[in-house]
């Protein structure tokens, strides 16, 4: 997580309002006001100080300028209050979730963050402390489970009303709560709103634009896991079709054969990542064996397991369940469930969301039969309705971005929902969103590519000021490398001389 705003950050002051003289609650006070299936536990102000995370699942925080576990403190934090909450919407929802609130440098504004993963905590307290630190109002939640309900999927075994929680109205609730409180605190409504998220978070991003149109003023979503069940399927499919046909698995010798070939023929600038993969085109079919078979080359059986990998894995009826890898992106070795083991790629979300068994016997799995049934069953958790009309018309701003060296989440299914929003509203979308392709960005961040941007300081500009981003510059801390970032299909094009790091002699261009 980001901890600092970088490139562009904007005059927070001209904005700034105290909190002390205008607010209609104090902020202990806030700790005694009755809310609807929500209870505040604590309402502290927090001193000036240097920012450390606080305790995972809504625990509480170390004092202002301590340091947990010997760990170095932080971003210096403006004087806030910090808000403790439990939310339950439902039943059987225990969402813990944390608000900040600027007493003197507030800009007027509220941040909602994402999680990662299968959430379980309030990971984004980084990015709080990035939008705290910008004068933002901000909350994250832990999206209605902790590490005692259980391991990555585990908490939703005879707990529906969790997934649900997960699913989307964790982010809402929250979101809802928040701007109750902030009015009571500060004595007004937040002018502008945004959501900002990558991976579960860029989920949670999409989810918010598809079904609550209005929570959102702008949104930045990342490295989208939208596809939350066919992704998670798609993997331990992917891990169980190895288990039944070992022949087809790829040794690590052969993993890195395929990954230095495909380099070799696109990575044209010998940068060792591929600055617009979908520029090159690579036949596997040429490292096929002729003769005897060696590690130096694939089988057909490996051939069709590193088509699938860069292809994307589809059921019998050619149908794509999830998208493939980017061309570039190394090979990993590649083999079955082990002895004793479970499938990878999200077991949890197949015999615990889907079918609610602990004890499911993987070796039963059908990708045909299963998927539709996993849907029907859980199929609400992913974000992939492409009509965004509603978000549009309230005037919402969606800035969409991938690093085209993810290996976590391939880079071509946020580029396949963005295709699929414009195949449903129009090609011609680009007032209300855009899609920024990252080279060589690993997973949210960091890579060999340019992986810094202040995504942030564009979305603002955008909303705010009705300027659209046209570029975004982006640099690698590590390399000195800069370089713009450009709103797809546009790619970043070298224009012939000058060192490639230098984001100068780059340009944006048509493909």
């Amino acid at each position: 997580m980001q901890f600092t705003r970088t490139l562009v950050l904007g005059v927070v002051g001209s904005l700034a309002v105290s909190a002390g003289a205008a607010a209609a609650v104090p902020c202990e006070g806030l700790a005694g006001l009755t809310l609807n299936q929500a209870k505040i536990t604590t309402a502290t102000v927090v001193a000036r100080g240097p920012f450390v995370p606080p305790g995972r699942g809504g625990g509480a925080a170390p004092a202002a300028g301590a340091r947990a576990g010997g760990a170095p403190a932080g971003p210096m934090l403006p004087e806030h209050c910090r808000v403790v909450m439990v939310l339950t919407p439902s039943s059987d929802s225990h969402i813990n979730m944390e608000l900040w609130l600027p007493t003197t440098t507030w800009n007027g504004k509220f941040m909602a963050v994402g999680n990662g993963g299968f959430g379980g905590s309030i990971q984004g307290f980084g990015e709080m402390a990035t939008a705290i630190g910008l004068g933002y109002a901000t909350a994250g939640s832990d999206t209605g489970h902790s590490e005692a309900d259980g391991p990555n999927g585990m908490f939703a075994l005879g707990h529906p009303e969790k997934i649900v929680d997960f699913s989307h109205r964790a982010v809402h609730e929250m979101t809802a709560k928040s701007k109750q409180l902030i009015d009571q605190f500060y004595g007004r409504a937040p002018q502008f709103s945004y959501f900002k998220g990558c991976s579960t978070g860029g989920r949670q991003a999409v989810m918010a634009a598809q079904r609550f149109p209005e929570d959102f003023d702008g949104i930045i979503a990342g490295a989208l896991a939208n596809r939350h069940i066919q992704m998670h399927t798609a993997g331990v499919a992917r891990s169980i079709e190895l288990a039944r046909h070992p022949e087809a698995a790829i040794p690590p010798a052969t993993a890195q054969m395929v990954t230095r070939a495909v380099l070799n023929a696109c990575d044209t600038l010998k940068e060792g990542f591929l600055n617009n993969p979908r520029a090159c085109s690579f036949d596997f079919k040429k490292l096929a064996c002729q003769g005897t078979a060696t590690e130096a080359c694939l089988t057909p059986p490996q051939l069709k397991t590193v088509e699938t990998f860069y292809g994307g894995l589809k059921n019998s009826k050619g149908e794509l369940i999830f998208s493939g890898q980017a061309l570039g992106n190394p090979l990993p070795a590649l083999r079955g469930v082990a002895e004793g083991g479970t499938p990878g790629g999200g077991f949890d979300t197949v015999r615990i969301w889907a079918f609610q068994n602990a004890s499911y016997d993987w070796k039963t799995f059908d990708l045909d039969r299963d998927m539709p049934i996993i849907n029907s069953k859980v199929g609400f958790v992913d974000a992939v309705d492409p009509d965004l009309s509603k978000f549009k018309a309230h005037g919402g701003k969606l800035l969409l971005y991938a690093g085209w060296g993810d290996t976590t989440i391939t880079p071509e299914n946020t580029v396949l929902y963005y295709e699929r929003v414009l195949q449903k509203m129009g090609k011609d979308q680009d007032n209300f969103t855009r899609l920024f392709m990252v080279p060589g960005m690993a997973h949210c961040r960091g890579g060999d590519g340019p992986n810094t941007f202040d995504a942030i300081g564009a979305l603002e500009a955008w909303r705010e000021k009705s300027v659209a981003p046209t570029q975004m510059i982006a640099f690698n801390p590590q390399t000195s490398t800069t370089r713009p970032i450009c709103p797809y299909p546009q790619f970043a094009k070298y224009k012939g001389s000058g060192n490639v790091k230098d984001a100068s002699n780059w340009a944006c261009a048509a493909p």
